[in-house]
């Protein structure tokens, strides 16, 4: 069982930071250093991109799951 939850957090984990590295950012990189013109401005979430936050949001805590299951066994 413990190898199974080895192999499940590996994967989690890859899948993981794919769907981090997928999502837009707000911010450009001159926004970073000062510059840019963001503004502050509120940005919905719409079709793709809010399904990958939301898969985003569940692969996250599946992974502390499994992280706290293997802790346990």
């Amino acid at each position: 069982m413990a190898n199974i939850l080895s192999y499940l957090q590996i994967i989690l984990a890859v899948l993981l930071i794919i769907l981090i590295l997928v999502q837009q950012s707000e911010a450009s990189l001159g926004a970073a250093f000062g510059g840019g013109d963001g503004g502050g401005a509120y940005h919905t979430r719409r079709g793709a991109e809010k399904i990958i936050f939301y898969a985003t949001i569940v692969v996250a805590i599946l992974f502390i799951l499994s992280a706290i299951a293997s802790l346990l066994i």
